[in-house]
């Protein structure tokens, strides 16, 4: 029987949601593949906070962790996770040791994931493969400062989701973003009241 992998670096770790009866276990924190990540997605499901993405222009490299899946084909894994983050599959990564197949958005994050997986005892692996899409949503480049400057125009529950966010992200998903609020006063004792 396959054992497969659910790779998890952001909210899946505090918020199953209805993926909840599909996996087994706790999370084994920090033994999944280390990813570049950074906080450049602006999620819809999160009343435009920025949420975590696997990001290779301004993301640093991050421990990830690791939940197993009760699914033994990876399909079915693929279905599982693609309907808790509310997108269609083609939007999750996958590895199945078995047939060698996989799919992600970027070259890169497939090969990391082989890497990996060749050195764990999983035939398969999941995860969130979305895009960041910043640019698309705010219509300026992401850096430190236009993503300082997102966060500051949010109100209400955005700004209370985008606190909850960054802050119940796996402390060890250290990106560059995470580490300048980190040192801003604003983000911590909120004028905005």
């Amino acid at each position: 029987m396959s054992k497969i992998a659910v790779i998890g670096f952001g909210s899946l770790l505090w918020d199953l949601d209805d993926l909840a009866p599909k996996v087994s276990g706790e999370w084994k924190m920090y033994q999944g593949p280390v990813l570049p990540l950074e906080f450049s997605l602006v999620s819809r499901k999160r009343h435009l906070a920025l949420a975590l993405v696997i990001d290779y222009l301004d993301g640093a490299p991050c421990p990830t962790c690791v939940i197993d899946s009760i699914r033994s084909d990876i399909s079915a894994s693929v279905i599982d996770l693609a309907k808790r983050e509310r997108m269609e599959p083609s939007n999750i990564g996958f590895i199945d040791r078995a047939s060698g197949q996989s799919h992600s958005h970027r070259k890169e994050t497939q090969q990391t994931l082989w890497r990996w997986i060749k050195n764990s005892d999983y035939d398969g692996a999941v995860w969130t493969d979305g895009e960041r899409n910043f640019e698309n949503l705010t219509g300026k480049r992401f850096s430190l400062q236009t993503a300082q400057d997102h966060l500051w125009s949010l109100r209400g529950i955005s700004f209370e989701e985008a606190k909850r966010y960054i802050r119940e992200a796996p402390s060890r998903v250290e990106t560059p973003l995470r580490k300048a609020l980190d040192g801003s006063p604003w983000w911590h004792h909120d004028p905005k009241g």
